[in-house]
């Protein structure tokens, strides 16, 4: 079937079914109507309407089936093939329908001698209610314009069934069980304890009117929004004040590409053009889309659907005139968030005073609005599934995110036990606090160095409150990936500076910007724009500041100037052999000798640093030691190199443990090895903002710890508690001939000493 007669087609379906939809028969004789055209526009042998009720998907009406079984073939969601479509939200188009694995045959249908089979599920608000199928005796493959017609088709339904009371409403459809208390399941991505109203990141559009009773209007109206569309992302391509080396060539490249695809807009118009209104056609092409995602195993690939499903909801929103998210709308109450993902610019939208927890249907530990979310204090859980399906705008939730899971419309006892819990844990809080201006000396006098990790301006204020030594991590990138564009110097010096005179006379260790891997910015992208197979340990850190010559420059001026009468401490990332580190410095040492000839106020000294991730920069630290100040090193990476596993697969998450005699043996090498060396070593990362993990590296000798601000309370508590020269010897005894378990070894010596790991 052509595209013209398949949009005919579509077209002459959707005009008939209107005139049925607005006679005055009843619901049961339009859908026996509406089966009967549908199948006379397509040419098909049967058409079938499945429809959701009671929790089950009911044959409602077709034709060429067994009259019989309407209203007797029932099917849960998720069984045979018609179950199958409705759970996945997804269609399917086979040319011998036994040959599914799902396939469940049903003899009151009569359906044994039709090989062909199709079905498209008919969503409503997000849910499947019902399916929409046709059959064929012969053995093929449906066209794509053939399904195209189909989904169109679907769409209608949607709205002509839920206006006629055929299905079950959203209660009904979440089930009893899902309308009491619900558990939801996830993948911790950053501890803590929250309570809350939810509240949806992007409120659900619900669109109205499927068919248009103007064409050309409709047409008008999405030229409209396509040009505001593309004018807003010409504007932000047009604000990038960083040009250095060819960058603002890259500048939003990919979402500029998929603004003007003229296949993407096309295959809308023609949606509009098979009787759609414009919104529903939108929704049409972004149901295609998400069809296709999830057929999509290559990563790039994927995430390039998924820039094309953000354009299509900007572009939804824009045409049904709801522009805003529910950050725009404001919160009223205390809240947790609830998306499909977010970014790290539209977390930080949000008003930080009633947004308690963050739960999200995607969402990895190194996404950015993790990092975020982290450095914010806010718990966030991932990997949640069905949200939209459990989970209503405004139902009370707990979110525990030191469990793992969130409990949705929870029941008084729940609530008290939930409370109970919250209370002690605001009690250890306040334990904590008041060590605030307490130095971490150990029990033989020992000082300990508890410096906090930050990347944000507004986390300064959290050096006086959590009482750190410092910030021995600035994360620069931060702003970054907040940015649409990348940030000009005037806006990076500014921060810099703020950064500074916020820490006063306390240290700040800024790493240069750590973009690149699972950070990727839109608009700074590779030349060749490969794929990169295990981005962890492709182009990004140091690599890319380098080839990219501009950025670093750009950086080091900012920061150079931003220090001017200070001591400025820079720290380079993913530092593998000695020459990258010498190529860094001698980028700010230019700059600082620019600056001079210009008669700038310059910082009173630089102090250069690496971050030692790559374990092969270990082997060669004796040769960049006397050109090192000092040395930090990156837990989270440097223990995904030694073990080959990527800290982001959850199969992996608990497999290796940071308390492994091989972690710690290499830790405690790097140690002795710059013995004799006037070099700062400090340990940035998780790993140093746990308790137990902690007690091992003060027992191999680390003296320096880096770590959020919500773990330097606790850290210091542990430090008083510990007596180093013991602990030093039973470490080196550990270490020497290890236990079956360092991790419980360890736990049961501390508990010996009352000293509380946990």
């Amino acid at each position: 079937m052509p595209v013209t007669s398949a949009v005919s087609a579509a077209r002459t379906i959707l005009t008939r079914l209107h005139d049925v939809m607005a006679s005055r028969s009843h619901a049961q004789a339009k859908l026996n109507t509406v089966v009967e055209v549908i199948g006379e526009g397509l040419d098909s042998e049967v058409c079938s309407v499945y429809l959701l009720r009671e929790g089950m998907l009911e044959l409602f009406a077709t034709k060429g089936l067994a009259q019989e079984a309407v209203h007797v073939t029932r099917m849960a969601i998720g069984e045979g093939l018609v179950g199958t479509i409705a759970d996945n939200i997804e269609t399917l188009n086979l040319a011998e329908a036994t040959a599914h694995p799902d396939f469940s045959y049903r003899p009151e249908t009569g359906e044994e001698k039709f090989h062909s089979f199709a079905g498209v599920p008919i969503v409503r608000r997000e849910r499947a209610v019902g399916v929409l199928c046709v059959q064929h005796a012969d053995p093929r493959r449906y066209e794509e314009v053939e399904i195209e017609a189909l989904q169109t088709v679907a769409m209608v339904l949607s709205e002509l069934i839920a206006g006629a009371g055929l299905v079950d409403d959203e209660d009904v459809a979440l089930g009893p069980q899902q309308t009491g208390p619900a558990r939801l399941p996830g993948l911790i991505l950053v501890k803590g304890l929250a309570a809350g109203n939810a509240v949806f990141h992007q409120p659900r559009i619900t669109i109205e009117h499927v068919m248009a009773e103007d064409r050309d209007a409709e047409l008008q109206r999405v030229y409209l929004a396509f040009d505001k569309m593309r004018e807003q992302i010409d504007k932000m391509a047009s604000q990038a004040e960083f040009g250095v080396g060819g960058e603002h060539e890259e500048v939003l490249e990919t979402y500029k590409m998929f603004a003007y695809d003229e296949g993407w807009s096309r295959r809308i118009i023609e949606a509009i053009d098979s009787g759609l209104t414009a919104e529903a056609a939108i929704e049409r092409v972004q149901q295609r889309t998400r069809m296709r995602m999830r057929q999509i195993d290559d990563p790039l690939l994927a995430d390039r659907m998924h820039d094309l499903e953000d354009l299509s909801n900007r572009l939804l929103r824009i045409v049904s005139g709801q522009m805003g998210t529910a950050a725009s709308q404001g919160l009223r109450s205390d809240t947790i968030l609830i998306a499909r993902n977010l970014g790290p610019a539209e977390l930080l939208e949000y008003d930080k005073r009633r947004l308690k927890g963050v739960i999200l249907e995607e969402g990895s530990l190194t996404a950015h609005v993790v990092i975020v979310a982290r450095a914010m204090g806010i718990p966030v859980l991932g990997r949640v599934r069905s949200l939209r399906g459990v989970v209503r705008d405004g139902d009370p939730l707990l979110l525990d995110a030191e469990k793992g899971e969130a409990t949705v419309r929870p029941i008084e006892a729940m609530v008290e036990a939930f409370d109970l819990r919250f209370v002690k844990s605001k009690e250890r809080a306040a334990a904590y606090a008041a060590l605030r201006d307490v130095e971490p000396f150990t029990r033989d006098g020992t000082r300990i160095t508890v410096m906090m990790n930050a990347g944000l301006r507004d986390d300064m204020p959290n050096l006086a409150l959590a009482g750190a030594d410092g910030v021995g991590l600035f994360r620069t990138e931060f702003q970054f990936l907040v940015s649409a564009t990348l940030p000009a110097r005037e806006r990076q010096t500014r921060l810099y500076r703020d950064v500074l005179d916020a820490a006063g006379d306390k240290p700040v260790v800024f790493r240069t910007v750590d973009i690149g891997g699972d950070k990727v910015l839109p608009y700074l992208r590779h030349n060749d724009g490969e794929h990169e197979e295990n981005p962890a340990m492709g182009w990004r850190a140091l690599r890319v500041a380098l080839e990219r010559e501009g950025l670093l420059k750009v950086q080091a001026r900012s920061l150079l100037e931003a220090a001017a009468g200070r001591t400025l401490n820079v720290m380079f990332p993913m530092v593998s052999e000695p020459w990258e580190f010498d190529a860094a410095c001698a980028v700010f040492e230019t700059q600082r000798k620019f600056l001079k000839g210009q008669k700038k106020l310059l910082p009173e000294a630089v102090r250069y640093g690496a971050m030692l991730e790559v374990p092969a920069l270990a082997e060669q630290l004796d040769v960049l030691a006397p050109r090192l100040s000092f040395l930090s090193i990156g837990t989270n990476d440097l223990t995904q190199f030694l073990f080959a596993a990527d800290r982001a697969n959850p199969k992996l998450a608990e497999r290796y443990d940071w308390l492994s005699p091989s972690i710690m043996r290499f830790l405690k090498r790097v140690q002795l090895n710059l013995a004799g060396y006037p070099i700062d070593i400090t340990v940035c990362g998780e790993m140093g903002g746990r308790r137990l993990e902690a007690l091992a590296l003060l027992g191999i000798g680390i003296r320096r710890l880096s770590i959020t601000p919500a773990s330097v309370g606790p850290i210091k508590e542990l430090v008083r508690k510990v007596d180093l020269p013991e602990l030093g010897q039973a470490m080196t005894q550990w270490l020497a001939s290890p236990p079956p378990s360092l991790r419980d070894t360890l736990s049961a010596w501390a508990a010996e000493r009352g000293i509380d790991t946990d």
